[in-house]
């Protein structure tokens, strides 16, 4: 059986950082093709605009080793680019919150703590930084298509330090507004996971304690 915590763990990290388009910014717009300037001057404008967001996720898993897709349901908060959370209400619960470096995982009435401080600050270093198309091109093969309601970026490890754990992202973006409608995350484990996005509050006033965490002492 899939352990799904620590599945779930690693993939609401990630979507905590892909959730707000602030992961494409501060790119060069000489440096890539006319489409990519297109998606990555979008994306900043969009920063600018939306500072928190709530909605509900659909997430599909496949696997050779599961008899059918499991398909999970529920809802998320997010604020800035390392405040999230999930709440997954069906087929079964899960907590997720992941804040100032951490990230807890309830389920079943049990806590996993984790920090992640390290791992987010080196996705900043690779996506958010002025070079970081540069780090991008480094550790991925990118291709950009427009369709006829949003972009889709591919991206294909290239460098050890993502093959080793993944085949590959597909980050699809809303061309209205360049809000993260989509992800999919096939990994090395042979899981298959595809999240589907859907907004429906954009800049809500969320409670601080939407987003608590217990960190250890």
């Amino acid at each position: 059986m899939l352990d799904m915590i620590p599945r779930s763990r690693l993939l609401c990290a990630l979507l905590a950082f892909l959730i707000f388009p602030g992961v494409l910014a501060g790119q060069s717009a000489s440096q890539s093709n006319d489409l990519l300037n297109r998606v990555w001057d979008g994306v900043q404008q969009a920063q600018k605009k939306y500072k928190s967001m709530c909605g509900t996720i659909t997430e599909t898993r496949t696997s050779d080793l599961m008899a059918k897709p499991l398909v999970l349901h529920g809802k998320f908060c997010a604020e800035g680019m390392n405040r999230f959370a999930l709440d997954y209400f069906e087929p079964s619960s899960m907590r997720i919150r992941v804040n100032d470096g951490y990230v807890n995982v309830t389920s079943g009435g049990t806590t996993e703590v984790r920090e992640i401080g390290k791992s987010i600050h080196r996705a900043e270093s690779y996506f958010g930084r002025d070079n970081s198309l540069g780090n991008v091109k480094k550790n991925f093969n990118v291709t950009v298509q427009e369709g006829s309601r949003d972009y889709e970026m591919k991206l294909v490890p290239r460098s050890n330090a993502f093959r080793d754990r993944l085949n590959y992202l597909i980050i699809k973006l809303d061309k209205r507004d360049f809000m993260l409608r989509s992800l999919e995350v096939d990994g090395k484990s042979g899981v298959n996971s595809v999240f589907a996005i859907d907004i429906n509050s954009i800049n809500p006033t969320i409670p601080a304690d939407m987003f608590e965490v217990y960190k250890p002492r």
